[in-house]
């Protein structure tokens, strides 16, 4: 797992409120289209095949080996932050994959570790602890962006489930299953839940989105979280 540096932690009066031009750094921009797939099979032995792009570049690719789908990337501000009007539905594939990978916040693209560990959220009802495993296809958000990220993003409350994480190794990813059918190569498979890295399926997935699996986390409230970071300050 990729360790992101530790950053002193914000006390309450800090923390960003949303206003009309905070847009999560993972959300997809308008005209941020798919790229053309131009997928190909390579056969591997033993009757498997592997997906391809016919114009493969090794970012197409994550750590694990992965085949990730192409999108387009918009233009960006003098902060290197995208524009345009946010799709707020739709996570970016490669910007949630790189925020993902490297445990980054999802609305800032800064180090989103804490001294506590990392802040993951979740919707109302959406986790229980005895259920395993716990994933997420989230990425964490810094101490000074969670309240922003509650109150942005669709799947969330201004209240949301807080899962401070200690342990949050990489899991799989969301995608879908491809084949050839008459002739040409398409989807046929959509799993219902993420594809753990090892799956065999893997070598014929387009993947979509990342996904960690909390290993060591507890549950907790906004406030509760920021009692505890200021406690550590």
């Amino acid at each position: 797992m990729t360790t992101a540096r530790t950053t002193l932690p914000r006390t309450r009066n800090t923390t960003v409120r949303p206003d009309p031009r905070l847009i999560p750094f993972v959300i997809q921009r308008e005209g941020e289209e798919a790229a053309p797939d131009n997928l190909r099979f390579t056969p591997i032995g033993g009757g498997r095949y592997r997906l391809r792009y016919a114009d493969e570049d090794p970012r197409d690719r994550d750590l694990r080996g992965v085949l990730w789908a192409r999108c387009g990337f918009g233009p960006v501000d003098d902060q290197e932050r995208p524009m345009g009007r946010p799709q707020w539905r739709m996570m970016h594939p490669l910007r949630q994959r790189g925020c993902m990978q490297t445990l980054r916040c999802q609305v800032c693209a800064g180090p989103a570790r804490t001294p506590l560990g990392w802040i993951f959220l979740a919707g109302p009802n959406t986790v229980d602890p005895g259920d395993e495993p716990v994933l997420t296809n989230q990425p964490p958000v810094c101490p000074e962006h969670a309240h922003a990220a509650a109150e942005l993003c669709p799947h969330l409350t201004a209240e949301p489930t807080v899962l401070l994480a200690l342990s949050a190794p990489l899991y799989g990813v969301n995608g879908v299953g491809y084949g050839v059918r008459d002739g040409n190569v398409q989807v046929v498979e959509r799993p219902d839940g993420p594809i753990p890295y090892g799956h065999p399926l893997l070598s014929t997935v387009l993947a979509s989105q990342m996904v960690r699996r909390l290993g060591v986390f507890r549950l907790l409230s906004l406030d509760e979280l920021f009692t505890e970071l200021e406690s550590t300050a």
